[in-house]
């Protein structure tokens, strides 16, 4: 089917380095633009599937790396454009393009001939001369093609097929539910009463929230994180609290259209038939093969391990919360409704510090422009504001990045604001991954996505400190793509093992407890004073205050997800609260609250890519606690060490992951930097 040729989506942007013409593109394009491009990729898939000559790695493999690019592109801006800036019919073009390019996929991973030439230059690897780099892609390119079903029979490949399909609309579906959830409920205050605890900038954003719903004399919370956080920290109406979190905590899980439940059992239920088809006992097998841990029993021990090291913490913090909290008048067990409010009273009293104090002190412009200084120094490169790059929102900002010398190294895009189309949450992604052509770097166009409050009229947009550290997390995951200098793209940026990825992004979360870093941005945004070195001293302590509950609550998703994953049929249960309340017994401290459930909106696992991988953030603070001792030993901005680990940056996945790290640390990775750091070691 050919396509009128203005189409903006199959034709070369031209605005500064290709970037895409996002005012130009219409919901209408995308299903036409894509449909083209994959006939157009199955044509050079089909070119060298019936090439006449020997197969060999340049005419096979590399050949294949090379096709279908356009459909990788179209499919990156309508997917990311779908996270962050969605509409109604952009969701229904979504659904249908899901199926879409999950046949595509399969028509290339089930094509006999194509995978005959692979297998062929596969078996006769050991008699050619590869770099490191072209053994890898060989080897990820015939392991790809066995995982997606290359080796099965005719009718077992048609059986994967269908899988494949339903398990990407599926999904689409479970993340829409999710987004529809959390728009779709407010809690409305009708008086200042109602307000009893929040801060000023709360309260602000509250009636702002309001206003946009012509609510001008009410003040409104909703579900997205800059307004939920604070209400669950500071509002002192109790009833109010549980209110908003059974509301959050019951999202997808109502008795409505949205409902999550037999979509989640019906993509796990997919996901082991599909491992089993392929030979695995289970999907967490399956999945595993490609990451660090391997094993499913390795991942669990992982998490049995730090759980035992963090129970009796977390014991004895929650203990410590709940006798403050009888101090401050409170009676009878403490609920999931009233951790976060008690924590900061707590937090308060023995720090005499809260956001309330802090936030004044980052102001989003200083904090971003901290990230891109921690940046320079460490790696010798530069952020530039561009203002003819098209964007997709006019908040959306655009940043040239240059390396030392003045070279284009990629775009940065970064979007701060929550939107009703926008999901909630903090992410990073590409618009296109670097490579190489023809020995030219095809620069990364990268964004970072966040919900962060917006700017008022007399005040910037002022982050909690959880919030500085999330933008300094997806700048690191930024940072992954950007320094990314790779000849394949399937091998750039983040295209890594999963328990892997997280450590570029994490690392960078630890200079926002450093003196030395702080003192370049943290600067109060009327006033410009410094933030005071108490203060300083104290952020530092509260890296560790209710760290063993906190690791318990992280853990706690590992443990979900591996029971929905690890396991060789799809969970029975006729109620899911009680199927998860089992799970999670040896990481939960508090009280179950009837109508809740984790998994309905578990968008990580069911929607993205982390199922059977959750524990990956547990495992990636391991590697990054261990890779900052190297920082702290040396110096935090030391060049030497910071060019070192831009080396294993700029590798992405074209080496092992443990190889990179041990060439960067010269030994594998210690547990007890990460129980040091978090207060663990007993």
């Amino acid at each position: 089917m050919k396509t009128d040729i203005r189409n903006p989506l199959l034709v070369e942007s031209e605005h500064p380095f290709a970037a895409p013409d996002f005012p130009a593109i219409q919901t209408e394009h995308y299903l036409p633009a894509l449909q083209e491009a994959i006939e157009q990729a199955k044509a050079e898939i089909e070119a060298i599937a019936q090439n006449p000559a020997t197969p060999d790695f340049f005419n096979t493999i590399e050949a294949l790396e090379r096709a279908g690019k356009q459909v990788n592109r179209i499919a990156s801006v309508l997917f990311n454009l779908n996270s962050a800036e969605t509409n109604e019919s952009l969701q229904a073009v979504a659904r249908e393009a899901s199926p879409l390019l999950a046949a595509y996929a399969n028509d290339i991973m089930l094509h006999e001939q194509l995978f005959a030439r692979i297998r062929y230059v596969w078996e006769h690897r050991h008699k050619t001369q590869l770099t490191a780099e072209q053994q890898m892609l060989l080897t990820q390119t015939y392991r790809q093609f066995v995982r997606n079903g290359a080796l099965l029979s005719e009718a077992d490949k048609a059986i994967l097929r269908q899988i494949d399909e339903e398990k990407a609309r599926l999904s689409v579906q479970f993340g829409e539910n999710v987004l529809k959830e959390t728009n779709d409920f407010i809690l409305v205050l009708e008086s200042e009463e109602e307000l009893a605890g929040l801060p000023a900038w709360a309260v602000e954003a509250a009636r702002q929230e309001a206003a946009k719903r012509n609510m001008s004399d009410k003040w409104v919370i909703t579900l997205q994180a800059p307004s939920f956080m604070p209400f669950m920290q500071y509002a002192q109406r109790r009833e109010l609290r549980e209110k908003l979190y059974r509301a959050y905590a019951s999202r997808a899980y109502r008795n409505n259209e949205h409902n999550n439940v037999e979509i989640a059992r019906r993509i796990a239920e997919l996901r082991v038939q599909r491992a089993r088809l392929l030979g695995y006992p289970t999907h967490a097998h399956f999945v595993l093969e490609e990451r660090m841990a391997q094993t499913p029993e390795r991942v669990q021990a992982f998490l049995d391990e730090l759980a035992q090291k963090a129970k009796p913490v977390a014991i004895r913090q929650m203990s410590e919360l709940e006798k403050f909290a009888k101090t401050q008048g409170f009676e009878g067990q403490l609920q999931r409704w009233d951790v976060s409010f008690y924590a900061e009273k707590l937090k308060k009293h023995l720090f005499d510090i809260d956001d309330d104090r802090l936030k004044p002190y980052f102001p989003l412009p200083q904090v971003l422009a901290a990230a891109f200084e921690v940046a320079g120094r460490l790696y010798g490169i530069s952020f530039q504001q561009r203002t003819d790059i098209p964007v997709y929102h006019e908040e959306v900002e655009v940043y040239e990045v240059l390396d030392y010398d003045g070279t284009h190294l990629g775009l940065l895009y970064a979007d701060f604001h929550p939107r009703e189309g926008k999901r909630s949450g903090a992410w990073m992604t590409t618009f296109r991954e670097q490579y190489k052509e023809e020995g030219k770097r095809i620069s990364p166009l990268v964004s970072i996505v966040c919900n962060f409050t917006r700017p008022t009229q007399d005040k910037p947009s002022l982050l909690t400190f959880n919030e500085v550290t999330t933008l300094f997390h997806e700048f690191g995951h930024a940072l992954h793509a950007l320094l990314s200098d790779v000849t394949y793209e399937s091998l750039s940026g983040t295209n890594v093992y999963w328990d892997f990825v997280e450590l570029p992004s994490q690392i960078m979360e630890n200079w926002c407890y450093e003196a030395e870093c702080l003192a370049l941005f943290a600067k109060h945004y009327e006033t410009g004073e410094t933030l005071p070195m108490e203060y300083i001293e104290k952020i530092k302590a509260l890296g560790k205050f209710m760290e063993g509950y906190q690791t318990l609550r992280q853990l706690s998703f590992g443990y979900l997800d591996m029971a929905w994953h690890a396991v060789e049929q799809a969970p029975i249960f006729n109620k899911l609260e009680d199927f998860e309340r089992e799970v999670l017994t040896p990481v939960d401290l508090l009280p179950p609250v009837e109508g809740t459930a984790i998994s309905t909106a578990f968008s990580h696992i069911f929607s993205g890519g982390y199922s059977a991988g959750y524990y990956s953030y547990k495992w990636a603070e391991v590697l990054d606690a261990d890779a900052f001792a190297l920082f702290q030993e040396k110096g935090i901005f030391d060049r030497h060490t910071g060019l070192a680990f831009r080396r294993l940056l700029a590798a992405g996945g074209s080496r092992h992951p443990m190889e990179l790290y041990k060439a960067f640390r010269g030994h594998e990775p210690s547990v007890e930097p990460l129980l040091r750091r978090a207060g663990l070691l007993e």
